[in-house]
């Protein structure tokens, strides 16, 4: 019996060395997976403002004026020639991530069909 005593006592010390373990590695564990869910939303961002800036750029090669725009974007328009570019720029959707400075930006050129030749 006493045999028996001293392998529950040396299980039961191991059992909390694990969740001593367990309890240190946990906070790497949730910083890991909050950064890869911030990749995720970043880039479904960047995918939103890619497509607002392609539809922009081709609405202003018609002439039109663009309803495109993306949420809280700032949008440039440059004129290249026969091309005309729009960088939409805007902040970090990520939480936390906008209020530090981060943005996203996206831009999309289209040919400029009122342009000459």
């Amino acid at each position: 019996m006493h045999a028996n005593d001293e392998r529950g006592v040396g299980a039961a010390s191991e059992r909390g060395s694990v969740t001593a373990e367990f309890a240190a590695a946990l906070p790497a564990v949730l910083l890991c997976l909050a950064l890869c869910v911030a990749a995720v939303q970043a880039g479904a961002q960047q995918a939103q403002l890619v497509g607002a800036a392609a539809q922009a750029a081709r609405e202003l090669g018609r002439g039109d004026e663009p309803t495109a725009g993306g949420a809280g974007a700032v949008r440039e328009v440059e004129n290249d020639g026969r091309l005309v570019c729009v960088r939409l720029t805007a902040p970090s959707g990520v939480t936390g991530l906008g209020g530090l400075g981060i943005s996203v930006t996206a831009r999309a050129c289209a040919m400029d069909e009122e342009a000459e030749g």
